[in-house]
């Protein structure tokens, strides 16, 4: 057991160098949710909404599909959404960058509140070349920092207990620019400032 803390620690560490500065679209909060299905029960005593068959939800970049999804609204306006299927999926763009977030999952947890998004059973995160799997994936889009675990307790397959990372190295190139880091420091003169007269 003791080894198994020690590799979640570990990937815990790899995530955090692999969410670095990127930041998930800061505009996605203040858009609207927009949700599509083959049909919906609405109970508005308990604030809870129903969307069943080829479920699509949507707030700006932000995207679920699933199977089943039940949306709550707690007194301050928050939403929660509880999407499962085989497999549910989230996709989100990164702020500043065309990249975006995916993540899978027989069961995903999304709420507005906290911005966090956690994935569980076939658990899986990828950005560009990265990816990570595991039991249960929890992701926070406000810091974008990622927490895996496997399932120690899977007698019929150990292999599928652990947690799976493949963390590409960082492009050197995008770091420290060439043409900024060897070019030659010019001096210029300012066409916005006036002339003093003699």
């Amino acid at each position: 057991m003791n080894l198994f803390l020690n590799k979640l620690v570990l990937c815990s560490l790899l995530l955090l160098a692999w969410g670095g500065t990127v930041r998930a679209e800061n505009s996605d909060r203040e858009k609207p949710i927009h949700l599509e299905s083959d049909r919906v029960i609405v109970d508005d005593i308990s604030q809870t909404s129903v969307f069943e068959g080829n479920v699509e939800l949507t707030q700006g970049t932000l995207q679920i599909h699933a199977e089943k999804i039940v949306l709550t609204q707690d007194k301050q306006g928050y939403k929660h959404c509880s999407a499962t299927g085989k497999l549910a999926s989230f996709r989100q763009k990164h702020e500043g960058t065309p990249e975006y977030m995916e993540g899978y999952g027989e069961r995903i947890e999304y709420d507005t509140r906290t911005e966090a998004v956690d994935f569980f059973v076939q658990a899986r995160v990828k950005r560009a070349q990265d990816d990570v799997q595991g039991d249960h994936i929890a992701y926070s889009t406000r810091t974008e920092i990622f927490q895996v675990s496997g399932d120690p307790n899977n007698i019929n397959d150990p292999s599928k207990g652990r947690v799976h990372a493949v963390i590409q190295p960082r492009n050197k190139e995008t770091a420290t620019s060439p043409a900024t880091k060897d070019a030659p420091l010019t001096i210029q003169s300012s066409p916005t400032l006036s002339k003093q007269k003699p």
